[in-house]
């Protein structure tokens, strides 16, 4: 069974699967010991519904906002070196989609 402290404290710097779901339309949220993955219905300025955040040994996180049709992934844009007080800021600013009224 893995460790999810990393995958829900990265849940909880974006501020909850609760409000995930209810402002983007968030699901198939995935979890690992260093990383979360999740899916969102809500329409990103950057052609992206999906977002993967990974916990780089540096203590930053890699974040990837990605768009997925049937099997295919395709990386839309990708950041090194994002620190935790800037995740939700770079989401907001990257998809036009915000994360707080």
């Amino acid at each position: 069974m893995a460790d999810l402290l990393v995958a829900n404290t990265i849940l909880a710097q974006l501020g909850g699967g609760g409000r995930l779901r209810a402002m983007l339309g968030a699901e198939t949220f995935v979890g690992s010991e260093n990383s979360l993955s999740f899916r969102f219905k809500a329409r990103a300025k950057n052609g992206s519904n999906g977002l993967y955040v990974r916990l780089d040994p540096s203590d930053t996180y890699t974040v990837e906002f990605v768009s997925v049709r049937a099997s295919k992934r395709t990386v839309k844009a990708s950041f090194e070196d994002v620190y935790a007080e800037d995740l939700r800021r770079l989401f907001e600013s990257e998809t036009g989609l915000y994360l707080s009224l």
